[in-house]
């Protein structure tokens, strides 16, 4: 079997939403999961981006993404996007949680925090 680089098939999720969000009580937009580890963090549209801020501290450079029904990956060493392996599951939130989510700390007007952040 041809293993790619970054991706560790057997790692499971490290949970259902954004690890540094959550610690921090926060929310977030889309989530991304480490294809090497499973760490969930938070999309680059995200106030948090922590899935680019994981790749970049531990060095592991593939993500998925943890959408429902989503199933591209994406090198942050190359820019590429892909399709990949399956990976352990879950393959992604589950569906009731919403997007942006959790539901019950989402504000009101994300779309204008968003909106503003990203200038």
């Amino acid at each position: 079997m041809n293993e790619i680089i970054g991706i560790d098939s057997s790692s499971t999720p490290s949970g259902v939403g954004c690890v540094e969000c959550e610690a921090q009580n926060g929310w977030w937009f889309h989530l991304r999961r480490c294809a090497q580890c499973g760490h969930i963090g938070c999309c680059d549209d995200s106030l948090g981006a922590h899935a680019t801020e994981h790749a970049t501290t531990s060095g592991h450079p593939v993500v998925r993404s943890f959408e429902p029904g989503e199933e591209w990956f994406y090198d942050y060493t190359s820019g590429a996007m892909f399709t990949g392996p399956a990976l352990a599951p879950p393959d992604g939130h589950p569906r009731e949680q919403t997007a942006p989510g959790p539901r019950e700390r989402v504000p009101s007007d994300w779309q204008e925090i968003l909106r503003t952040r990203r200038g």
